[in-house]
């Protein structure tokens, strides 16, 4: 392991004023986008929709640090035989490969679930190495209910995010390691942020355990946060004071950087949470935002599957990858996404 290396991609991975975009939505995901465009979720067209956001030459040249991509893309080429790694290579930005193979039910723990896909990693990392990938994500999902999250369910897939960051940093790829406790119930922040400490300190327990290098690795959290039935909705400055306290507590400092998932918020709200953030300064590690639905959700609309609309859908895309990358140096407000409208 050269960890000099995989420190030097890490770092580069969360750099101030770019973050990374999460295109590793599986088919099923996917398909529930394409449903609500109007666009059939077929190979093509899912293709042509990766490459219009990748050829977005300002957004990814300026904004964008690294893109997460499913097993589907990381394979595929775009319309004139460029392989779609190589389009994200020219733009500056890092390839990288999501690896987990989704949850199952976790035995003897109603209502929690486990992720899977450590079988073979070892082999396929390789292969993704060998394809451009120098980056990987794992996933652990932590649902927040009535007598959950148990502490079973906390071990088990911190212990497996760590087994799959050791893996990845033999094969030379740095790992991003996404704990993700949910906000879909009817928690208030407290809640989220009690969970979410355990969560984090039972994962940085496991990571020392396996031997994971922390300089050679990145944090994908969640923020602390209200669930979304809570009748109480905390305010962005007190999410944002909330979550750099959890972070301070659980995250060691040797870590590079914490690149947040967006977990359902509308995409202003994660914007405007990552933001205020940053005026809480100066932060130990990197911060930034690997979003998927926040980055995607304006140019999917835009787009709708038309040719005649890619331009459209490029320029949402840019409009709120520019808005990210400023609210991870603290520079967004919301006039901003007023005049863009």
């Amino acid at each position: 392991m050269n960890l000099t290396e995989l420190n030097r991609i890490a770092t580069a991975m969360v750099v101030s004023g770019k973050g990374i975009l999460a295109a590793d939505e599986s088919s099923g995901t996917i398909k529930k986008r394409f449903d609500a465009i109007g666009v059939e979720s077929t190979e093509g067209n899912r293709r042509d929709y990766r490459e219009m956001l990748f050829r977005s030459k300002e957004a990814m040249s300026q904004y964008i640090s690294g893109v997460i991509l499913y097993d589907e893309t990381i394979w595929q080429d775009a319309k004139d035989g460029t392989p779609l790694v190589k389009l994200i290579e020219s733009s500056g930005a890092i390839p990288g490969i999501k690896v987990d193979e989704g949850t199952q039910a976790l035995p003897m723990c109603p209502g929690e679930l486990v992720t899977v896909g450590l079988d073979k990693l070892a082999e396929r990392l390789k292969k993704y190495y060998e394809r451009g990938a120098r980056f990987a994500k794992w996933r652990a999902v932590i649902d927040i209910g009535s007598g959950i999250p148990s502490m079973t369910a906390i071990g088990v897939n911190a212990h497996a995010l760590a087994r799959y960051a050791a893996l990845c940093q033999a094969a030379q790829i740095v790992p991003i390691v996404e704990p993700e406790v949910l906000m879909d119930g009817d928690h208030d922040i407290d809640r989220c942020y009690e969970v979410t400490q355990r969560v984090l300190n039972k994962t940085f327990q496991e990571l020392r355990v396996q031997r994971v290098a922390l300089e050679g690795m990145v944090l994908k959290p969640n923020m602390a946060i209200s669930g979304k039935k809570s009748p109480t909705q905390a305010s962005v400055e007190k999410v944002a004071e909330k979550t750099i306290r959890l972070l301070k507590a659980c995250v060691p400092a040797a870590v590079p950087g914490i690149a947040f998932l967006s977990g359902g918020q509308s995409d202003e709200e994660a914007t405007a949470h990552l933001n205020a953030m940053h005026k809480l300064g100066p932060l130990p590690w990197g911060l930034t935002f690997s979003y998927g639905r926040a980055l995607q959700a304006a140019p999917q609309k835009a787009w709708s599957g038309k040719a005649e609309n890619v331009a459209a859908g490029q320029s949402a895309f840019s409009h709120r990858a520019r808005m990210n990358g400023l609210a991870s140096k603290g520079e967004w407000q919301s006039s901003l996404e007023k005049k863009a409208a």
